[in-house]
């Protein structure tokens, strides 16, 4: 039998911030990701290309949460998770492991390592070096 062709594909995620400044440069500077056009241009949004036509759109705006889960997050993968972690201490950034232990890195039964931390609102990220 034939695997169908998926009709949906993934077009962005939108996220809340208190700072949209500040949350710009986190995403900008911490993972490299190009700022696209929006259609606003109401200085409440910005818009990073996610590539193969994915984007994160990163919102000012109330949030309705005080504290995020961990296992609601965003992952990105780097090619090594050792060198983006000296990225993260260079900025004090405080990143756990999958079980939450401060400054540890997970290796998954795959091979892949994987960290945990949150961005300047508290929505979590996952960085991780799966291939």
């Amino acid at each position: 039998m034939a695997q169908q062709k998926a009709v949906a594909r993934m077009d962005h995620l939108a996220i809340l911030v208190d700072d949209l400044q500040k949350a710009t440069d986190f995403y900008k500077t911490l993972f490299g990701l190009e700022i696209v056009p929006e259609p606003f241009h109401d200085g409440k949004h910005t818009w990073f290309s996610l590539g193969n036509g994915a984007y994160l759109h990163v919102i000012k705006g109330p949030k309705t949460k005080d504290h995020y889960e961990k296992n609601e997050h965003l992952c990105f993968s780097v090619p090594s998770v050792e060198e983006f972690v000296k990225a993260l201490q260079k900025r004090d950034i405080k990143f756990e492991n999958a079980a939450g232990k401060t400054g540890e890195i997970t290796a998954r039964v795959d091979g892949v390592k994987q960290i945990y931390f949150q961005d300047t609102d508290g929505h979590w990220l996952e960085v991780n070096d799966a291939k």
